[in-house]
């Protein structure tokens, strides 16, 4: 932390996510929902930032970004893995304020509820992923690759998800390493030739922090 200057706020809020899932978890909106993503995720993009030299705090927020969008995809992978340890992520403003339990194996009249909840998140992870992506060119360029793959893989298993109508319940989704390596490809040889990858963009939007206002690393201006 001393060695690249994280702020020990940033450490607390990881702890604080990591000790909230110790305790009742039963999600109430988006808005808590993305405040969780940023403990659990977001965090961790704004500490790479720091290791990665790349401190600027416009580039702080394209990382918490693609923290948020990456847990948001873990969520909806494991609903049910989550479920069976008591746990709700999914918000009552979109599920009702149901039981963990019935999250686990739904009824058939509680599953298109849970669908359209699980597209609703996975479609809300597209829009910061793809701010996550946008904000690759503040990072040296032995790093961009990476994360660039790393974004990219997490990307897929909600696409897998959302080709399988969200049914979560039907089995983990996850990417084939055959798939991976198809997607490794396709990053390293089509995402170089954008101007998007060597330019960084001019703003990041600030209806995408309005729930993380106040947390460490965060920084809302108008005209964001």
């Amino acid at each position: 932390m001393r060695e690249c200057g994280i702020e020990p706020g940033i450490v607390r809020e990881l702890i604080a996510g990591m000790a909230s899932d110790a305790e009742t978890v039963r999600m109430a909106d988006e808005a808590e929902l993305l405040r969780y993503c940023y403990r659990a995720a977001g965090t961790v993009g704004l500490m790479m930032c720091r290791v990665l030299d790349a401190p600027e705090p416009a580039a702080a927020a394209h990382a918490v970004d693609l923290g948020i969008a990456m847990q948001l995809t873990n969520l909806c992978r494991d609903v049910s893995a989550d479920a069976r340890m008591g746990r709700r992520y999914l918000p009552a403003s979109l599920v009702g304020d149901i039981a963990p339990t019935e999250l686990i194996e739904p009824s058939p009249a509680l599953q298109p509820t849970l669908r359209a909840a699980v597209a609703r998140l996975l479609a809300l992870a597209e829009v910061y992923y793809a701010s996550g992506e946008a904000g690759l060119p503040f990072l040296p360029l032995r790093a961009r690759a990476g994360i660039l793959v790393a974004g990219r893989v997490y990307r897929a298993i909600g696409q897998r998800l959302a080709a399988r109508e969200h049914a979560y319940w039907e089995g983990r989704a996850f990417v084939p390493d055959w798939r991976k390596a198809t997607i490794t490809l396709s990053a390293l040889t089509t995402q170089p030739l954008r101007g998007a990858f060597w330019s960084r963009p001019q703003a990041h939007s600030i209806s995408l922090h309005q729930a993380l206002i106040g947390l460490p690393g965060i920084t809302v201006r108008h005209g964001d």
